[in-house]
């Protein structure tokens, strides 16, 4: 079959005063009618410049050098403004990773979608409305005639992004281009997003370019993968040939970086050492070299060019769906393990976590915790304001050393504990208690003291540090605020900080603007560690990282804990980070805690129907022992295997939560007493317990609700 799209040999530069970035560097890549291709790699390889090459949407500066973009025969390279234009939108669309920029605030988004359909298709305004209604309703938007009629802020992040998709389906394209579609969505909507990428595909018979850092986003739904490093292809296969045997050194290296759950938390996940090159003057040989631990002289010698490999088959046929080629001079060897799920074990990591069962007092405790919110006080004339329940009623102690995962959906109030936990919010009934004392009781001037003890690291490192403070000054300013030691002795301890999160101490000088997302994350920890706390809680630390940066950054984490014999809660709505760092995970739904135990025992033997179906939802890749995952306690449980899922489901609102049990709109195991009777919190064995009238397992069935520590 004739490729659809047919990039050959694409160079696309970015022409800046001085010099020229070489962002896409000889691509070469097709794709056929009704296939999905991955194009993975770290931020900055160059993934999203060959695409907006093809949409011909480059930045200031850039333009296609050399090279064809070949779409059904036309080279989009060369074509005129205004055939691009027709082409954009119509036959090829694109959905970006941000749906709130792409979409106009002003403007419903239904006359949105209605306007880029009459750009591409001669009828009316009411067809063109009329079509909207049908992509909103084809793309699992509730109410979509009425919610046509609402604004991009009126709807939640999953749901914008099905705006977005159902935008770029209007006019039904051959090619549909997602970049980075899921970055930042929790584990359900991410789903629910690639189920419904699959779904059209299969309706429309389109193919797909999918965009993306995570490699757990292509793996099972890509046909073909494509690698890229420094604005280049260095390797090339069919999806399962390329994650059950990766050739090249990058690809391995990104695959060992991935948290899984073969991988626990007395180990070091493998980081990729370094920083990609500058490309506006990149190497003579391979790229990857200076970051390869098998890099040899003849590798910075000449750039390797693509090349077939023959996979390791007792047939010595080639999987299907195409070669597997490969540019690097050392691979990694057919016959020898290579998946992140076969590497040894590393040397332990000696995190110095203890169970809070162990612990007599814990060093922090939460006790029937409870927070409302008022929503539209004063926006309508007479109108009562609404109670948004984000907290209600949660009970859990965090033992000194241990780390503590919080986990579950947007929405769920992971983040409203989070601030609770460190006094950033007063609770509306309820107590917070750090090492026996109840913040919410103590004065403006005491609560200023014990807060050194008690750090928060929140999830945008970039709106978390002043733009307008040097480092040095934002790593000074909690000490100068509490009044610890002079001048000198600030500046002694800022250079400090940076020794121990890997940062030069030239960095004091420099703004935040300067540095990488990963860079920043360091900062941050670093301003976290300056007051010497005891416990650091953690919102999403490394959501929006690139895989390798994400390893660096959680390998730090445990050396910092080890080194200061920190207490971390870790709150995450990626369960593949909460198995590797934690000792014990809590899983929050609307407000409520509804399972919490050790995290082998969560992780493997959930007993909420939430739980699992939170775990199900994990893309294949980033849990490489899901295969052997035990499932005889699933299988025997009420539902059976895969029909927990929440897709197609939405999250209740926090202003009108179910009776009962707050999970029974979305649970396919709900009876009538789910609605008229709220679970308590019962334990089954060593410290893991859930609020479920109908677990997976058998919980005890009288007595008083478990004390959640």
């Amino acid at each position: 079959m004739a490729p659809l799209l047919e990039i050959d040999n694409l160079r696309t530069q970015i022409r800046r005063r001085r010099e020229a970035v070489h962002a896409v560097d000889g691509v070469s890549i097709s794709v056929a009618p009704g296939e999905t291709l991955g194009l993975v790699g770290e931020s900055g390889c160059g993934k999203s410049m060959t695409v907006l090459s093809v949409m011909r949407l480059l930045p200031p500066g850039g333009q296609i050098a050399s090279g064809r973009v070949l779409f059904d025969g036309r080279d989009l390279a060369g074509l005129p403004r205004r055939e691009m234009a027709g082409l954009r939108g119509d036959r090829i669309a694109m959905v970006f990773q941000d749906p709130l920029t792409s979409l106009n605030p002003t403007m419903s988004v239904g006359a949105q979608i209605a306007e880029a359909y009459r750009l591409h298709r001669n009828v009316s305004v009411a067809e063109a409305r009329e079509r909207a209604v049908e992509v909103l309703d084809l793309v699992r938007i509730p109410s979509a005639r009425e919610r046509a009629r609402e604004y991009p802020h009126q709807f939640s992040g999953g749901m914008r992004q099905r705006v977005v998709i159902a935008m770029a389906l209007a006019c039904e394209p051959d090619l549909l281009i997602a970049d980075e579609p899921t970055t930042a969505l929790d584990v359900t909507t991410q789903r629910q997003i690639l189920d419904l990428f699959d779904e059209l595909r299969a309706r429309f018979g389109m193919a797909m370019i999918l965009v993306t850092h995570d490699l757990g986003v292509v793996a099972g739904r890509a046909d073909r993968v494509s690698v890229m490093y420094a604005g280049k292809i260095v390797e090339s296969a069919p999806a399962a040939e390329l994650f059950r045997r990766p050739r090249h050194r990058y690809t391995q290296a990104l695959l060992r970086a991935t948290p899984d759950g073969s991988h626990r938390s007395n180990g070091r996940l493998e980081n990729i050492p370094g920083l990609p090159p500058d490309l506006a003057s990149p190497p003579d040989g391979c790229r990857f070299a200076d970051r390869c631990a098998h890099a040899t002289g003849e590798c910075r010698a000449e750039l390797p060019v693509l090349a077939a490999e023959v996979p390791a088959r007792e047939d010595g046929a080639h999987p299907a769906g195409g070669e597997h080629v490969v540019a690097c001079v050392h691979p990694v060897p057919a016959a020898g393990p290579a998946h992140a799920a076969d590497r040894p074990a590393a040397p332990d990591a000696g995190t110095g976590m203890v169970a809070a069962a162990d612990a007599e007092t814990p060093v922090l405790a939460v006790r029937e915790l409870v927070k409302d919110f008022s929503a539209g006080r004063g926006l309508v004339p007479g109108r009562r304001p609404v109670r948004i329940s984000a907290v209600a009623g949660v009970s859990l102690d965090i033992a000194d050393g241990e780390t503590f995962g919080l986990v579950g959906e947007s929405g769920s109030g992971k983040s409203t504990m989070a601030r609770l936990m460190v006094a950033l919010e007063r609770p509306t009934s309820g107590s917070v208690l750090l090492g026996g004392k109840d913040l919410a009781r103590l004065s403006r001037h005491d609560l200023r003291t014990e807060r050194r003890g008690l750090q928060l690291v929140f999830q945008d490192s970039a709106a978390a540090l002043d733009p307008r403070m040097r480092v040095g000054s934002i790593l000074a300013e909690p000490m100068r605020l509490q009044h610890m030691g002079s001048g000198a002795s600030r500046r002694t301890a800022v250079r400090r900080l940076l020794d121990e999160v890997a940062m030069p101490s030239r960095s004091a000088e420099r703004y935040p603007h300067e540095f990488s997302g990963g860079q920043r994350q360091r900062i941050a920890l670093a301003r976290a560690l300056a007051l010497r706390p005891r416990v650091i809680v953690a919102d999403e630390p490394v959501s929006a990282l690139d895989v390798s940066v994400q390893a660096q950054i959680l390998n730090l984490m445990v050396e910092l804990q080890r080194e200061h014999g920190l207490t971390y809660v870790l709150v995450s709505h990626d369960l593949s980070v909460v198995r590797y760092l934690t000792d014990r995970i809590g899983v929050m739904y609307l407000g409520k805690l509804v399972e919490i135990g050790p995290r082998d025992a969560v992780s493997e033997r959930p007993l909420h129907p939430y739980t699992r179906s939170l775990i199900e939802a994990v893309p294949a890749g980033e849990l490489a022992a899901a295969e052997e995952a035990p499932a005889a306690d699933w299988a025997a449980a009420p539902g059976g295997p895969g029909e927990l899922d929440l897709r197609g489901t939405e999250l209740p609102s926090a202003a009108n939560p179910p009776s009962g049990c707050r999970f029974r709109t979305r649970c396919p195991l709900v009876q009538d007493v789910c609605a008229e009777v709220e679970p308590p919190l019962r334990e089954a064995a060593g410290g893991h317990a859930a609020a479920c009238h109908f677990p997976l397992r058998p919980l005890p069935q009288a007595g008083q609700p478990v004390q959640a520590g």
